[in-house]
């Protein structure tokens, strides 16, 4: 890729390919039911996003709550759902723009914006999430916030180096496109 550029047709649907995958994870974090669940034995406690569930003993029956009836349990959700659509948006446009022969250098840059955004409305939802329900459902034990939380982190940090990527990639468009003429550091005596 730093020897042909974006134009070397291989190299240029890495970052598409990048924006797919924190798609990925995105419906992971969001499907997932591994947000917080306890860490020791017994295994009595178990969420996600959108419920809570617990069960009084080891072969008990699991009885879940959902957290839509939080009033943080909905900001949480839904900054979060905000950030991952505008995920699949910015997925979108860079599968429009990268298809494109010649490329639109700031049409990328804006990706790149809607990509800082995207994170910022996922990184309010991680947040809001461990700190309101840590602090109002009664938890017993050790419990982590697991798997599918971290696929959520994972995801608004994708967001953010892409969207540096997607912002200085034009920056380089000269470079990119091979306007400019290579410049040699050894001089004939």
């Amino acid at each position: 890729m730093v020897k042909y550029g974006l134009d070397y047709t291989r190299c240029r649907w890495i970052l598409p390919l990048l924006l797919g995958i924190g798609v990925i994870f995105g419906i992971i974090a969001l499907s997932g039911r591994g947000w917080l669940e306890s860490q020791t034995l017994p295994y009595i406690h178990q969420a996600s996003l959108w419920q809570s569930c617990r069960r009084p003993e080891q072969g008990g029956e699991w009885s879940c709550e959902s957290l839509m009836g939080y009033a943080w349990g909905r900001a949480a959700a839904a900054t979060y759902l905000v950030g991952f659509i505008l995920l699949v948006i910015c997925f979108a446009l860079a599968i429009i723009a990268f298809a494109i022969d010649t490329l639109r250098f700031n049409f990328i840059r804006g990706i790149g914006g809607l990509l800082f955004v995207a994170a910022m409305f996922s990184i309010m939802g991680l947040v809001i999430y461990p700190v309101k329900f840590s602090t109002e459902i009664e938890m017993t034990g050790i419990n982590m916030f697991s798997w599918a939380y971290g696929f959520g982190w994972t995801t608004a940090i994708m967001e953010i180096c892409l969207g540096f990527f997607f912002c200085c990639l034009p920056n380089y468009e000269d470079q990119i496109l091979g306007n400019v003429k290579p410049t040699y550091f050894y001089s004939a005596p």
